[in-house]
């Protein structure tokens, strides 16, 4: 398990991302408490490593503020795009009117579609189908995202598949786990910071 020193993360978080309102304070913190209670990370480099990836992720998903967000557009863009009547929404798992904009992307990694709501809800025990703004509540988005990025809900690719023991991290390939490349050397480049920051803010064992 991890177990980081609180000043000296944040103050290595401001030399690294810039300066901290305290929305963005609460926000960490709150992460920073949910990994240190995650009992399967261990405090190896590569958990670290994986860690580091999940939250430049995050960051880049929730448009750098490290809440849980709803996707950016009202009900008439998500339903051109995510409409059941649409390719990329059949595929989604959406087939009834209004479902492209009720399961929109939500959460620290953009949940979006009714299958993926119906199986992340199954697989927490918690009514995302009939609830879906439940998927932004902090617990909730946190199980979302940590759970899909280690066993691979969202494309397939999970963690274990780019951060390996004995090898060099492949945080740009990473990107593969969300969002096929898109965005993948921007968001390696503040894994790589995350990892530093990581580094330097954990407290002796």
């Amino acid at each position: 398990m991890f177990a980081f020193d609180d000043e000296q993360f944040l103050d290595g978080y401001r030399r690294r991302f810039g300066p901290l309102r305290e929305d963005l304070v609460q926000a960490l913190r709150f992460l920073m408490g949910r990994i240190e209670q995650d009992r399967s990370f261990t405090d190896s480099a590569v958990h670290r490593q994986q860690i580091a990836y999940c939250m430049a992720t995050f960051k880049w998903e929730t448009a750098h503020t490290l809440r849980p967000i709803d996707e950016f557009g009202d009900d008439a863009r998500f339903e051109r795009l995510y409409g059941a009547h649409t390719r990329i929404g059949k595929a989604l798992g959406n087939t009834k009117p209004g479902d492209g904009a009720r399961y929109h992307g939500r959460g620290y990694v953009q949940l979006t579609g009714r299958t993926n709501y119906e199986r992340a809800g199954k697989l927490l025990g918690v009514d995302l189908l009939g609830k879906p703004d439940d998927a932004k509540k902090p617990e909730i988005a946190y199980a979302i995202a940590m759970e899909g990025m280690k066993k691979g809900w969202f494309t397939g690719k999970k963690l274990d598949h780019y951060f390996k023991p004995g090898q060099a991290p492949n945080y740009e390939e990473a990107r593969r786990i969300i969002n096929g490349m898109d965005k993948a050397q921007t968001i390696a480049d503040i894994a790589r910071r995350f990892d530093e920051l990581f580094a330097s803010a954990l407290e002796p064992a």
